[in-house]
């Protein structure tokens, strides 16, 4: 674990006053009471708030719907896992015995609390328009193209994006299907040699398999 939070404050941004707030919004409920789901509990509050506000004024011309689809995107724990990845904060959690021993440094849904509860201590060591300002610089350019995000699938993206890298695409192979015709369990892996990533998924469908495939390529990628 790395335990330089001044470190960690250079890459989100923010400097904190009361240094313990940062840590107890690290601390996951496995490590000890003194944990951070009070603080993600106020955060994903927060977050909910300057998404909102955020997509209202940048997509004016949208009706309630699509602006609902934009906000459910950004705010979902795939969305803030990736965020939480970025600033590499599974270095700097506070794991009991047993999540450390299953990896949960590297769960999405741990990181995903992890980034709602530094919202929720950003608030408590200043207020909320320093958070509000946080939270807008490090959804800038997700917020910039949701638009075209959500209109696209995964498999679409990946491709897009390996195509934009120079890098061959996918290859996607089925490796088992479970269960009688009308009821199947379809098993699928998906391949990108060129950078070493092998993922495996499933679906109720080749096509849905295949895209939740391509969906857990993209969260290493980007």
């Amino acid at each position: 674990m790395n335990t330089d939070l001044k470190q960690l404050c250079r890459k989100l941004g923010y400097s904190f006053n009361n240094i313990s707030l940062l840590k107890r919004a690290l601390t996951h409920r496995s490590a000890g009471k003194d944990n951070n789901e009070r603080l993600e509990f106020l955060g994903d509050s927060v977050l909910g708030f300057v998404i909102t506000e955020a997509l209202y004024e940048k997509y004016s011309e949208d009706d309630e719907g699509k602006l609902s689809r934009y906000r459910s995107l950004l705010v979902k724990g795939d969305t803030l896992a990736k965020i939480a990845r970025q600033f590499n904060i599974g270095d700097y959690l506070y794991l009991g015995g047993g999540e450390l021993k299953s990896g949960g440094f590297r769960r999405a849904s741990i990181l995903a609390d992890s980034v709602e509860a530094i919202i929720g201590a950003i608030v408590l060591d200043s207020d909320i328009n320093t958070a509000k300002v946080c939270v807008l610089n490090w959804y800038n350019e997700r917020i910039s193209n949701v638009d075209q995000s959500i209109l696209k699938d995964p498999k679409t993206r990946l491709q897009e994006y390996l195509q934009s890298k120079k890098h061959a695409l996918p290859i996607y192979q089925i490796t088992s299907i479970e269960g009688k015709e009308h009821n199947q369990l379809f098993h699928v892996e998906c391949k990108v040699s060129e950078l070493d990533i092998t993922v495996k998924a499933k679906g109720s469908s080749r096509r849905n398999a295949e895209q939740q495939a391509a969906e857990f390529v993209l969260e290493q990628l980007i």
